[in-house]
């Protein structure tokens, strides 16, 4: 199937600042870019470095002027996708961490957002510890995250970790994210944050505007594997843009200076099957 995909994001500024966006799609799915492109178009027009950090993550960086007080970044595109819903890792085990790839060892620490070292660890091994490592201790994680908190766009807050989200019971995509990974990193089980395009195919549509979504990978039996605690379903269309740590690595745009948001506009539908 084709899917469109594309934002519309305009930034307020108070003077000379530097941008960073991480707005285009991961590399491991730019092969499937037919048309258009992702990467920002700039309004005013303006030069430009491309780069990637240290996750291998596709990042715009722009200094805008003294004179200059917005900046518009937008973008269209289609992707090609299989269509089919992406299948879950339920019968795939977990490596012992003696065993682990070093690149993934990061993954099991405690991060800006990810509080391994807290209640949670003990919270982990009492209600996953039992279950057979892998597979089904993931899957039983995604199933409490979903059941424990109550989604709520309202509440969204950016400074919300997991121990938070775990506490106070409500969140956005990002909330269920970083409890669901933090749990798996308690069980060892390495898992890392994903930004990007997941639109409602498949699927009623949510009754909120269009955003950018997020959801975790695992690393089960040599591979990373997508879950998602949020939505709890294989689901269509999933295209990643970014992942890190946690949400701290993977911000959409990162601002040097004083400004504010003024429009904010993502794009993910399906043009054919």
């Amino acid at each position: 199937m084709l899917i469109r995909i594309g934002y519309d994001i305009e930034l307020q500024l108070q003077g000379p600042t530097a941008v960073v966006a991480l707005l285009q799609v991961h590399g491991s799915r730019a092969h499937d870019l037919l048309q258009g492109s992702d990467a920002p178009q700039l309004d005013p027009p303006l030069p430009r470095e491309h780069y990637e950090d240290s996750f291998g993550n596709r990042c715009l960086r722009v200094q805008v002027p003294a004179g200059v007080s917005r900046l518009g970044l937008h973008a269209r595109a289609t992707l090609h996708d299989s269509g089919q819903p992406e299948r879950l890792p339920l019968g795939l085990a977990a490596c012992a961490v003696e065993q682990l790839p070093p690149h993934t060892l990061g993954f099991l620490l405690p991060s800006r957002y990810c509080e391994v070292d807290s209640e949670l660890m003990a919270l982990a091994w009492a209600r996953f510890g039992h279950l057979p490592r892998g597979g089904p201790q993931v899957q039983a994680v995604c199933d409490f995250v979903h059941a424990h908190l109550r989604f709520d766009y309202q509440r969204a807050h950016a400074q919300r970790s997991a121990l938070g989200a775990w506490r106070e019971g409500v969140g956005v995509c990002r909330d269920f994210t970083h409890l669901a990974l933090t749990l798996c990193r308690c069980l060892n089980i390495p898992a890392r944050y994903v930004t990007g395009y997941l639109g409602d195919i498949g699927v009623p549509a949510a009754p909120y505007p269009m955003d950018f979504s997020a959801w975790f990978e695992v690393w089960l039996d040599g591979a990373w594997h997508a879950m998602d605690a949020r939505h709890n379903r294989p689901r269509i269309g999933r295209i990643p843009i970014a992942h890190g740590r946690d949400a701290a690595d993977v911000p959409i745009t990162m601002v040097f200076g004083e400004h504010q948001l003024r429009h904010f506009s993502v794009l993910t539908e399906l043009v054919a099957p």
